[in-house]
Order: C-alpha cells, then sequence, then structure tokens
C-alpha cells in the first residue's frame, strides 16, 4: 500500500472526491464517522432501494406479462413504490381486519343495522350470545323463564342466539355474550370487496415501478456514492478555520502511478506520499489464487490479517476442507452437496458472492465424497457390507486418535507459520523462543505420538526414551527459556519462559482436545442416517414387495436424511470454522486489521 495526505481548499472537496471516486483507485480514511440524522434516513434510503429492486424482480416474476410504463426517474420509482408499499400494507391489515369481524357477523345472517338501533331507542335491548350446542339446549328452557331467546344459527358445535331484554337489565347466561354487530355480513363482504379493489389499483403503480428496476437499482448506486461523499467530508479534518481539509488516503503500490497523475494534474492540491508504517491503520486488501480466494469467505467471517502479516487463507483453506469432509463423512450427503453446488454454479455464471460461495459448496462436497468414500459410508449404509474385499477405514474405532494427530498436525503446522513470520518481521533471533516450543512438540509428537497411533511407525534411535529425543527437548529448552527475548537478562528470559511454558502446555492441551469433535460430529451424524435407515426398515411389514417397501420407506428416508444433511451440513460448516479461527489462528500468531481496502468508486449492482 501507498499512503497519501491530501491538503486542498475546502470549496474543491466534493469535486475532488468526484474525480477520485471515478478513478476507483483511493480509498479514504473516515475512521470514526458518526451519522446524523439525516444520514441515517440516507442509510434507510439505501437499504430501501436495494430491497425495493430485489423485490421488483421477484414481483415480476410472478406477473410474467404484465407491463407498465417507466417512471421518468429512479428517484420518482422509489418514492412511488413505497407510498404505493405503505398503501399496501394499510389495506392488507385492513382488510385482514373485515374478514376477520366478517367470521363473527357471518352466523348473525343479513339484518338492518339500523333497525337494531331503533329498537334500543324504544327500550328493546337485544344481546348476542353464543354457546356450546349442548349446553344451549340443555339450559334453553331455564333462560326462556328469564328472557325472550331466539336462536339465530346454529352448526354442528356451536348455536349463536339472541337474548331480548330492558335497558340496564343484568343477564346472567352460561354463554358467550358477543359485542353488538356495527353492520351485517353483506356491509362486511362490500367493504372487503371495495378494499381489494384498491388493493388491485395499486398492482398499476408496482407494474411501473417494476419496469423501472434497473432505475431504482441505478437510483440506490446514487446514494451509497452519496453516502461515500458524506463519510468522507464529515470525517475529513478542518484547517486554517474550514478553508482547508486534510485527508488520508490509501492506493495499491501497483496502481499508485495512476493515481499520482491524477494528483499531478489536479489544481490547487497539496500531496505527501509515502510507506506505511506499524503504527498506521493501514487497510488490507487479500491477493490470492484461484483456490484460496474461495476461502476467503470463511476468514471474513472472523478478520482479515493486519496489514504487514501473513494471510493464512491459503494454509488453513486445505484443512478446512478436509474438517468439513470429516465432519460430515457421508458419500451420499457429499453428492446431494456437489449437485446443489454445481447448479448454483450454473445459476451465477458470473463473478460474484454466490458464485464463490457455490464453488466453496463444491470443494467442500467433493471432501466430503472422498472421506465418506474412504470410510465406506452412503447415506448411512455400511459400504463394507456391500464391497467386503475393499479395506475401509474403520471411522468409529480408529479415528479418536486419528483426530487429536490431525489437530497437532495444524497446531505445529501453525507455530511454524509464526515462526516464519516473526523471523520475516523482525529477525530469526525474535523467534528463538517460538523455535525453541515448536522443537519441543515436535520432537515429542514424533518419539511419542507416532508410536501411540501405529507401533511400526517408531522412528530407530528416536524414541521417547533415547538420548536423541532427550538432546532434541534440551536444545528446544534452551531456545526457550533463555532465548525468548533478545537482549534481556538471562534470568529474567528464565523467569518469563517457565511462565510461558506453563501457559502454552495447559492451553495447548486445550486446543489439541478441541479437535475431538471432528470425531464426535461424524460419528453422530453416521448414527443418525443409521437410525433413520433402521426406522424406514421398521415400518416395512415381514414380506412386502419392493412397491410396497418403497412407498413406505421413501418418505421415512427423504424426511429423515433431510433432516440430517441439513443439522449436519450446519455442524460441519461451523465447528471448523472455530478450529481455524480459536487453535490454528492463535499458533499462527494472528493480528487482525481493523479495515479493509475499499476505495472510493462508481457504484453499480456489482459491488457493494
Amino acid at each position: 500500500m501507498s499512503k497519501y495526505d491530501f491538503v486542498l481548499h475546502a470549496a474543491q472537496s466534493e469535486d475532488f472526491i468526484d474525480r477520485l471516486r471515478a478513478l476507483g483507485l483511493v480509498d479514504v480514511t473516515v475512521a470514526g464517522w458518526e451519522p446524523s440524522e439525516e444520514d441515517r434516513r440516507l442509510l434507510l434510503d439505501i437499504e430501501g432501494a436495494a430491497r425495493a429492486a430485489e423485490t421488483l424482480r421477484s414481483w415480476s416474476a410472478a406477473h410474467d406479462g404484465v407491463r407498465g410504463v417507466p417512471y421518468a426517474s429512479g428517484e420518482e420509482a422509489y418514492a412511488a413504490y413505497v407510498e404505493a408499499q405503505r398503501e399496501a400494507a394499510r389495506l392488507r391489515g385492513e382488510i385482514a381486519r373485515l374478514e376477520k369481524a366478517a367470521d363473527e357477523l357471518r352466523p348473525w345472517g343479513a339484518f338492518d343495522a339500523s333497525r337494531t338501533q331503533r329498537l334500543a331507542d324504544e327500550g328493546i335491548v337485544l344481546r348476542y350470545f353464543s354457546a356450546q350446542a349442548s349446553t344451549y339446549d340443555k339450559s334453553l328452557a331455564e333462560w326462556g323463564e328469564r328472557h325472550t331467546i331466539v336462536e339465530v344459527a346454529r352448526n354442528g358445535s356451536m348455536v349463536w342466539f339472541v337474548a331480548v331484554t330492558a335497558p340496564g337489565e343484568e343477564v346472567y347466561l352460561d354463554a358467550q355474550e358477543m359485542k353488538a354487530p356495527a353492520m351485517d355480513i353483506r356491509e362486511a363482504e362490500r367493504r372487503i370487496a371495495d378494499e381489494r379493489q384498491q388493493l388491485a389499483r395499486l398492482d398499476e403503480v408496482f407494474a411501473r415501478a417494476a419496469a423501472s428496476t434497473e432505475a431504482i437499482a441505478a437510483y440506490g448506486c446514487r446514494l451509497r456514492e452519496r453516502l461515500q461523499g458524506v463519510k468522507v467530508l464529515a470525517t475529513a479534518q478542518q484547517a486554517a478555520d474550514g478553508h482547508l481539509v486534510v485527508m488520508e488516503g490509501w492506493a495499491e503500490a501497483a496502481t499508485s502511478a495512476a493515481v499520482d497523475a491524477l494528483l499531478e494534474e489536479y489544481p490547487n492540491v497539496v500531496w505527501l506520499k509515502s510507506d506505511p508504517t506499524p503504527e498506521d491503520d493501514t487497510p488490507v486488501k487479500l491477493s490470492n489464487g484461484r483456490f484460496a480466494r474461495i476461502f476467503e469467505m470463511v476468514g471474513d467471517m472472523y478478520a482479515r490479517p493486519k496489514y504487514g502479516t501473513l494471510d493464512l487463507t491459503p494454509f488453513f483453506a486445505p484443512f478446512y476442507m478436509l474438517f468439513f469432509g470429516i465432519c460430515l463423512n457421508d458419500a451420499g450427503y457429499g453428492l446431494v452437496l456437489l449437485a446443489m453446488g454445481l447448479f448454483l454454479l450454473r445459476k451465477n455464471p458470473a463473478q460474484g458472492m454466490m458464485r464463490r460461495a457455490a464453488w466453496f459448496a463444491t470443494m467442500c462436497a467433493s471432501a466430503t465424497i472422498l472421506f465418506g468414500l474412504f470410510c465406506g459410508s452412503f447415506f448411512g449404509l455400511n459400504l463394507k457390507e456391500y464391497f467386503p474385499d475393499v479395506p475401509f477405514f474403520d471411522f468409529q474405532g480408529r479415528f479418536f486418535s486419528v483426530a487429536l494427530a490431525i489437530g497437532m498436525v495444524q497446531i505445529l503446522f501453525g507455530m511454524a507459520i509464526n515462526v516464519w513470520v516473526v523471523t520475516r518481521s523482525f529477525g530469526f533471533r525474535y523467534a528463538l523462543g517460538a523455535l525453541g516450543w515448536f522443537v519441543i512438540l515436535l520432537a515429542g509428537s514424533v518419539a511419542a505420538g507416532l508410536p501411540m497411533l501405529d507401533p511400526a511407525w517408531t522412528i530407530p534411535g528416536f524414541s521417547a526414551s533415547s538420548p536423541a529425543f532427550y538432546g532434541v527437548v534440551a536444545l528446544g529448552a534452551v531456545l526457550m527459556l533463555l532465548l525468548n527475548t533478545p537482549g534481556r537478562n538471562p534470568l529474567v528470559n528464565l523467569g518469563s519462559g517457565l511462565w510461558n511454558f506453563y501457559n502454552n502446555l495447559t492451553g495447548l492441551l486445550s486446543d489439541v482436545l478441541s479437535y475431538i469433535r471432528l470425531f464426535a460430529i461424524g460419528l453422530s451424524g453416521g448414527v443418525l442416517a443409521l437410525v433413520f435407515n433402521s426406522l424406514a426398515d421398521g415400518f416395512v411389514p415381514e414380506g412386502a414387495n419392493i412397491v410396497v417397501r418403497i412407498l413406505i420407506m421413501l418418505p421415512i428416508l427423504l424426511i429423515g436424511h433431510g433432516i440430517n444433511l441439513f443439522m449436519s451440513t450446519i455442524s460441519s460448516f461451523v465447528h471448523p470454522m472455530r478450529l481455524t479461527f480459536v487453535e490454528f489462528y492463535k499458533n499462527a500468531g494472528f493480528e487482525m486489521a481493523s479495515r479493509s481496502f475499499d476505495p472510493l468508486r462508481k457504484m453499480d449492482q456489482t459491488n457493494e
């Protein structure tokens, strides 16, 4: 990155921002921006315009063949759409209220509400009730002794009736009294029809707005550009009583020559160009190959690496694929995910987030298929029963210790990366402490860990009791305890090293044990798949033919495996991410950046 400091006249600031936006190469620092009320309304309009464009595309697809005259501008179309949406929401609410009222009025049938009111004025009050039919039939004679009871409607279980009373008379009936209807069912249905007619007339507005979808999307892009300028001007430093503006900007070193050319020709701007320092809040832009770029979306869920450090995406990506395949651990489920990934790739041919997500699903599905075939699992079926000559891996019997070994490999790999990064940044002598800890763990893993996995893997002359092992451990201890901080008193280094040894040892134990989740999640998904298979088979009557078996088993298998695939896929996505961010990032010395490189640029529907 190249750092720029700009000083220019305040009156030029908006034009200068427009020129930088047209260039599309400069990220202007806007740290500390606090939106005002006007800015919040702008943010709401940006979100609303994007949502409106998406909704109108769906509306067009649902109303194929309906065409309207486009509005003159995206702003006019968006305003009309918002007003129509507000009116439509009001009408739908009113229709729902009237439909509920109609359900309550339907038993009372058609009547003259004004005549009911005239009867009340003459001293004849009608009280409206509903009761269980059995209760009504049993109590009618008793009620009739005190009041005039008139049955109005009845269905299989309920009776609606009217009691004729005097004004102010107390009525005690074992029934639910209802509010006197203000209108009859005919009036309610007429009002519903009127409201629906008004709602239907709004389709003309929606059709015109749908014809203006691209204009609305372009209007949203202009609002986002305006937000860029608002942020820059709100956070720019004022000087000379507000006559001058000071800005900080960043550009990629490879494209900074184009920025220099713009600044050279732009009038009345003073600028300084420098290299970033460790104290600068330098924005970060990742530069990975095609494979690692797919997994940037995983790393972005945590944070991007600090400028000047190492991007760990290419290093955790193969592990993440492996962990996903281990957790899902079924070739059949992998085939389903692969089909979904290929479908998404076909539906999203243009480069973007959705295509990257499709590739991510495809890569993880491929790892799942390979590991599922390695373990002999296909939709919960044990392939060993069908292919007895194939030496499938015994996941349930052997993978517990393998999961711990995989965890140790990734942790050691992370430590090796940390040693390299420290060496590159500060010099090899500053990495001696980390190197000593790495040497001890590597020696212990080779001398004691490998024989635990398989006695045949014992290295001659390098066992846990061999002089060579003790020599390597002693070398690592010297590096870790006495040379952990160059230039410091050896006794201070010793105390610091012992404290770090304690912290690292206790932390390492929890880090390695965390990888047991690979075994647990893979085993639980496989057990659930087996349970659903057994459940489906258990419902089939003995001696049933193939058609009956399919009709009974297929719904159970589809529902059961669908639920298991959904739950297992979520677990397979989340838990490898947790291992990456907590165990691997910590041991690799990951430092997060506070911001990503986001240059001022012309907005369109392909960028955010």
